[in-house]
């Protein structure tokens, strides 16, 4: 598999993307009108979410390598990652917010997931053009 180094504008915009969203959700939680215990039922879907989405990504690049990925963790992250999303949809369904807050914290959520999954890429990317780099001088 040849692996292409990641452009650093791809970079950037990943990075940019993963931190502004999760900034704006994040600061919209803050904002919010509601109980501590409903804005950590939010919080903790967002970091489960990024993590469950890094995972799945690591799962997908490890079998695209050859590198052994068991059949349960890469269930587990895939299943995971869609909870993540069925939980928050379901939580915002039945939330009392207007629905342009309800659109916001999904987007921001989704947006932060992806580019969760671009920041892990162009990480594995660039080790493994680093790797390479230093086995073929």
């Amino acid at each position: 598999m040849t692996t292409q180094k990641p452009s650093n504008a791809f970079i950037a915009a990943s990075w940019i993307s993963l931190i502004v969203g999760m900034c704006g959700y994040l600061i919209g939680l803050y904002n919010a009108q509601m109980p501590l215990n409903e804005k950590g039922y939010y919080f903790t879907v967002l970091m489960y979410g990024l993590f469950s989405a890094v995972s799945v990504q690591k799962c997908v690049r490890d079998m695209l390598e050859g590198v052994p990925v068991t059949n349960l963790y890469y269930g587990l992250s895939w299943f995971s990652t869609i909870l993540c999303i069925a939980l928050l949809a379901i939580g915002l369904w039945n939330a009392t917010l207007a629905l342009s807050e309800k659109g916001y914290y999904f987007m921001a959520f989704l947006m932060s997931m992806f580019a969760a999954i671009a920041v892990q890429k162009n990480t594995r990317d660039a080790l493994s053009i680093e790797k390479m780099e230093k086995s073929n001088p």
